[in-house]
């Protein structure tokens, strides 16, 4: 299945139907009068989220969505019937933007009930509402009103309490196929992961976490180089990330220089997400002797200064995995808890993801402007060759 984690689409709440303009006319019935219904309302428009969706291809090729007018006013006080309202599905995660006001109008964490995002008109009033002692036969009605339209863009970030992260190659996969259920491609030639992976892991009967395998990222990700800038925004609904470090890389590049390039990009993306608590994962530990791994690591560790916590494991062979799971459902557990029993500290938490959302969408938005400034210089010169008069002299 494709992965799209954004899309654009327009939606057009439903007009409400004009008022009926109607006069009773029965036999034998000496005193009719005005007799016109009310118009129906249009179709409201709503968003809700959906556990069995996963991406939001779907809105990538249906982009106009639109709720049905009501029906106008009928004679003998007849109001028109009312339109359905659309519900839009989409993934467990996803945050609704007005495009025009870049309003939050619906960040939707959980499968709750639906959230409206366009606002349908009220029908229009019959004349039956307009006679009076005065005007026993009033020929005014009221028109329905329009409904809202808007200009959207649906933001997915996948819901997960642990994310990974570091280099292409780095073994995120191997990693989290190990641990998880997941079964991301993994392969003994160098390649990167194209779309991020959600697999569930069990620690316990009742106890289990869910882990996110980001794609790697290349120096210059927060410029907008590789993939990253697509995906870093997705570490932002994380509660912790595992850096995941191959202690033995194929080129012989330096461990210690891609941590540094990574928590730089971090930085750059968003200072809130620097900030997240960042657990070091020396991975393929299997090809190295134990000696000269224990050696490698403590190396890396001390030119880092680190002082978080550091695990070192071979995904492939499965060596140290199942004590990094429970290290990681203790403290997930600890995070839980704290929410739940300090306000304070659930309040800290909740100022911090708010943080990382909004620096998340102005670093895409800002990043996406600068490309529209690009492509626009690059036609302005296209423009000006165009514009070059030669002259050939005899």
């Amino acid at each position: 299945m494709q992965f799209v984690d954004e899309a654009t689409i327009d939606v057009h709440a439903g007009k409400g139907g004009d008022g009926c303009l109607s006069f009773r006319r029965e036999k034998y019935v000496e005193f009719g009068g005005p007799d016109g219904g009310d118009g129906g309302a249009g179709g409201h428009v709503y968003v809700q989220a959906d556990t069995n969706i996963n991406t939001l291809v779907d809105y990538r090729y249906d982009r106009i969505f639109k709720a049905r007018n009501g029906e106008p006013g009928k004679g003998r006080q007849m109001t028109g019937k009312s339109a359905d309202d659309v519900i839009l599905y989409v993934p467990v995660g996803t945050t609704v933007v007005d495009l025009d006001t870049e309003e939050v109008l619906a960040d939707l964490t959980a499968t709750d009930k639906p959230v409206m995002v366009a606002q349908a008109g009220r029908g229009g009033l019959g004349n039956i509402h307009f006679k009076s002692s005065v005007n026993q036969a009033p020929r005014k009605t009221t028109k329905g009103k329009p409904g809202e339209s808007r200009r959207l863009r649906l933001e997915l970030k996948v819901l997960a309490d642990v994310g990974l992260l570091g280099m292409p190659n780095a073994g995120k996969s191997t990693l989290i196929r190990a641990i998880s259920a997941a079964k991301p491609k993994v392969a003994d030639y160098p390649f990167t992961t194209l779309i991020p992976n959600l697999g569930v892991v069990k620690a316990d009967r009742y106890r289990s976490f869910v882990v996110a395998d980001i794609p790697g990222l290349i120096e210059g990700a927060a410029d907008g180089a590789g993939l990253g800038i697509r995906f870093l925004k997705h570490l932002a609904r994380t509660r912790l990330l595992l850096h995941v470090v191959d202690l033995a890389p194929m080129d012989g590049s330096s461990p210690a220089n891609h941590i540094d390039a990574i928590a730089d990009e971090l930085d750059r993306f968003s200072p809130a997400l620097a900030e997240q608590e960042r657990w070091l994962v020396f991975n393929k530990i299997d090809l190295l002797a134990d000696d000269e791994a224990q050696a490698q690591a403590d190396a890396i560790v001390d030119e880092l200064g680190w002082q978080g916590p550091v695990f070192k494991v071979s995904a492939a062979a499965g060596v140290g995995c199942e004590d990094l799971v429970y290290a990681l459902m203790n403290a997930i557990e600890d995070r839980r808890r704290l929410e739940e029993e300090d306000p304070a500290y659930a309040a800290a938490q909740q100022d911090l993801r708010a943080r990382l959302e909004e620096e998340a969408r102005e670093k895409v938005q800002e990043l996406k402007a600068e490309s529209r400034r690009a492509r626009q210089n690059d036609n302005d010169d296209d423009d000006d060759d165009h514009d070059v008069e030669i002259v050939y002299e005899p």
